[in-house]
């Protein structure tokens, strides 16, 4: 299947990007969202166009102190959960070459559907054009075997949130990896000085903290660790900028900005609840017309997932050793009954889809 694109701006889903005149053949097989439109996650390679994502920067090479420059056009998306399939999809409208990588066929597929959801509601609202759309399915393509990862220039991480787990990932990246490389975790409270601790190159280890939804939230969190680089800090300041995200800088304390404000609100929130301060839709509309929040702290708890939630809250009580981080009891007994909020159908609310 072939497509040519005029040179034009696109705005993708909340990602602008210009558009230069190219072709693209693509293998396709048959797809279980779209027979029509192709199935773009087959194993082997696929030829993919030269566009005008490219972000310069310079790396430095430790064993033999030279400096290479790096331009970043392929990214490789570690995880095809919630945020990993997010970030896939925005670094993908904006014209990176991406690799969307999981352990678990099933857990690729789907993210597969998910982005493809995401895709045909945009298009429902008019903000996403047939031709967007195509163009972001076509710059992904998904893995299994991380060796497909290998030539990957900025490998963002999306693994679930334990230390060990996202040091294990940074190890085998720098097992497989062929070029200098950065590697960017996604983590909401870790450290990242404790992730980067045994890389073979920690100046090139940084957050890169996105929210959920990601194609429509704009905040991006750049957390530092002890030895990034400001080469790092740079590179991914422009990744995040090119994806239409505004990125802050924080240093690596527990909880960074972002986690350890809106845990804390989401806590205090699950005590009224616990106290019957008032009900769970009445605590949410408190703050979501008294202080202009787009959703409550229970209501996006369950989004989150109370589970994350949890695990969260114990490692930023066991770090500050602050009460205010204690986790309450109801959501210690929702988790252990397994209402984990909207991915288990029911948390603080009831969820139907």
């Amino acid at each position: 299947m072939r497509r040519a694109f005029a040179w034009r701006q696109s705005h993708a889903f909340g990602c602008s990007l210009f558009l230069s005149v190219y072709s693209i053949t693509l293998r396709i097989e048959p797809s279980r969202i779209r027979a029509r439109q192709g199935n773009r996650w087959a194993a082997t390679d696929f030829p993919l166009p030269k566009v005008s994502a490219k972000i310069p920067l310079s790396l430095s090479q430790q064993s033999d102190h030279q400096t290479r420059r790096v331009e970043i056009e392929t990214i490789a998306v570690l995880g095809a959960g919630t945020m990993g399939h997010g970030i896939a999809q925005v670094a993908a409208a904006c014209g990176y070459r991406v690799i969307l990588r999981d352990t678990e066929r099933a857990a690729l597929a789907r993210g597969v559907q998910a982005i493809e959801k995401n895709l045909a509601k945009g298009m429902q609202l008019a903000k996403v054009t047939e031709a967007e759309r195509d163009l972001t399915l076509q710059h992904i393509r998904g893995a299994v075997n991380l060796a497909e990862t290998r030539d990957a220039d900025l490998f963002i991480e999306a693994a679930p949130e334990r230390l060990e787990l996202k040091r294990a990932v940074l190890r085998e990246v720098e097992a497989v990896a062929v070029r200098p490389f950065i590697f960017a975790t996604n983590t909401s409270a870790l450290s990242i000085t404790e992730i980067a601790r045994d890389a073979a190159r920690p100046a090139h280890v940084v957050g890169m903290h996105f929210f959920n939804p990601v194609h429509l939230m704009r905040l991006v969190e750049i957390v530092t660790g002890a030895q990034t680089s400001a080469e790092t800090v740079e590179a991914v300041r422009a990744v995040a900028g090119r994806m239409r995200k505004e990125p802050i800088t924080v240093r690596d304390v527990p909880g960074f900005a972002s986690s350890r404000l809106g845990v804390a609100l989401g806590l205090e929130a699950m005590r009224m609840l616990e106290q019957e301060v008032a009900s769970a839709r009445d605590i949410d509309t408190a703050m979501e017309l008294g202080y202009n929040h787009p959703l409550g702290p229970l209501r996006l708890t369950d989004l989150v997932g109370l589970d994350i939630r949890l695990h969260i809250a114990e490692y930023l009580h066991r770090a500050l050793g602050s009460e205010t981080f204690r986790p309450p009891e109801i959501l210690r007994r929702m988790v252990e009954e397994g209402k984990l909020g909207r991915k288990s159908g029911e948390g603080f609310y009831l969820w139907d889809d």
